[in-house]
């Protein structure tokens, strides 16, 4: 799968889908109350000039630009782009429709950059690596969101991923979801052997249980914004929520509530005197 073909891909997803990311992580919460969104917010802090790389409808940029950053971001979703626009707290932003391995800002030109689950998704994410050490000053920071791929809690992850399994490994070529960024995202080394050779210090890597429960409709909206289902048929899709609904209802808790945690993974690091 090429470059190009991994971005169209995700352009029309979030073109259909605007905001799907922040629609299923801005509910969820670590066990210290804060979002994901609020965790990496925190880990930036104190550093005046902030990147959003993969910024989508800027809801992480609004909590940075009112806890007093200066912010830009990019994305690839003019889709998603708009809707950040909209937003009061980002009028007077930089908001670019762009490419992580060509971003279009200055040498030096920001003290930190975050990205909320995107970098993972990225092809050639070497040159990402060496985009975002180029524009950063030195010693400023670099903090991920990523995916861990893990979820679970109280069976409900667990009958989703039942129910979408068969529906996935049956769908004809045409139906099925490319394969997206690069596999080393997916654990610290990995992540180590894209940026250490940019020029940053290995990372800080931790892991958070981020609680995405409640009712089953809700727990089904948040799981079911996934790019898998895009190409699938609405029908089929439709099939596999209506099992999932009437299914959660055993696991509900006396409240009605259904269980569902996301492991995140948290990944910290700061650019050196020199970048590679």
């Amino acid at each position: 799968m090429t470059t190009a073909a991994q971005e169209a891909f995700l352009r029309e997803f979030h073109a259909r889908h605007p905001a799907a990311t922040s629609n299923m992580m801005s509910h969820g919460r670590a066990p210290d109350g804060r979002s994901s969104y609020e965790i990496l917010r925190d880990h930036v802090a104190g550093q005046p000039r902030i990147l959003d790389l993969g910024c989508g409808d800027g809801f992480l940029l609004d909590l940075l630009a009112k806890a007093g950053h200066q912010v830009a971001g990019v994305d690839l979703s003019s889709a998603d782009l708009a809707l950040a626009r909209q937003r009061p707290s980002l009028h007077d932003a930089p908001l670019i429709t762009g490419r992580a391995q060509e971003l279009p800002f200055p040498d030096g030109g920001f003290d930190a950059c975050v990205s909320h689950m995107a970098f993972m998704l990225m092809p050639d994410i070497d040159q990402v690596a060496a985009e975002l050490a180029r524009i950063l000053v030195p010693g400023g920071r670099l903090a991920l969101i990523l995916s861990s791929g893990q979820v679970g809690g109280g069976g409900s992850y667990e009958l989703f991923q039942k129910l979408i399994r068969p529906a996935l490994d049956g769908a004809p070529p045409e139906q099925r979801m490319p394969s997206l960024g690069d596999r080393r995202t997916l654990h610290r080394d990995g992540i180590d052997e894209i940026l250490v050779p940019a020029g940053f210090s290995p990372v800080a890597w931790t892991s958070e249980p981020i609680d995405l429960g409640g009712t089953a409709e809700q727990v089904w909206s948040r799981l079911s914004a996934i790019y898998n289902f895009m190409p699938l048929d609405p029908a089929v899709v439709q099939s596999i929520e209506q099992d999932f609904l009437a299914r959660t209802t055993e696991l509900a808790d006396s409240d009605g509530r259904i269980p569902c945690t996301m492991n995140v993974r948290v990944a910290v690091a700061d650019r050196g005197e020199a970048s590679g």
